[in-house]
């Protein structure tokens, strides 16, 4: 059996499950969100928690069973207590602004980067004055929030994209506790 599947999914206060068929709707504080299962796979609700099962042992119903149920708990996670990303950018001269449903980017090229922003997900930008940039010198803090996963990383890589951290000095966009192994530069004769 899938050690995934096979974990109960625990319901926080104040979210509500509702299952239709073979579709999952999650609503809690912060929104909702719903999901259709794969063939085979079923769930029922036993007091507050959720248990996912599946109809053989086949290999794909049991790689289905572990899938569904990491997706159903993060619906649940997402609609109590939501996902979050912080992005911080590194380089003299690179700032990120929110602009409207844009965000602008200042990395360095001779152009401004726009980026649109779904509706479905919050994003600050702010900038770090020079007094508490510290020791890798961030120029200002992206976070992007929301109740769906794949929304919330997906944006998060689009962003860091738009400039990488490079190896040598460690300019660019990286996540909050992301580790770059920096490089030594070539040495003098």
């Amino acid at each position: 059996m899938s050690r995934i599947g096979k974990t109960p999914i625990k319901l926080p206060v104040g979210v509500q499950i509702s299952l239709e068929g073979m579709t999952v709707k999650v609503k809690g504080a912060k929104g909702e969100l719903q999901y259709t299962l794969q063939k085979g796979i079923s769930i029922k609700q036993e007091g507050n928690l959720l248990i996912l099962e599946r109809s053989d042992d086949s290999r794909e119903q049991k790689s289905m069973h572990g899938l569904s149920r990491a997706l159903v708990n993060n619906m649940v996670i997402g609609v109590s207590d939501g996902f979050k990303k912080v992005l911080q950018v590194i380089g003299t001269g690179y700032s990120a602004e929110r602009i409207g449903p844009w965000l602008k980017l200042a990395l360095g090229f001779s152009h401004d980067i726009l980026m649109e922003i779904p509706d479905n997900l919050d994003v600050d930008a702010k900038v770090i004055p020079r007094r508490e940039q510290g020791k890798l010198g961030i120029q200002a803090e992206i976070t992007v929030a929301g109740i769906h996963k794949e929304d919330v990383g997906k944006l998060a890589a689009e962003i860091r994209n738009c400039r990488p951290p490079e190896n040598y000095k460690g300019k660019g966009i990286r996540y909050e506790n992301e580790w770059i192994r920096i490089k030594p530069g070539k040495s003098g004769a």
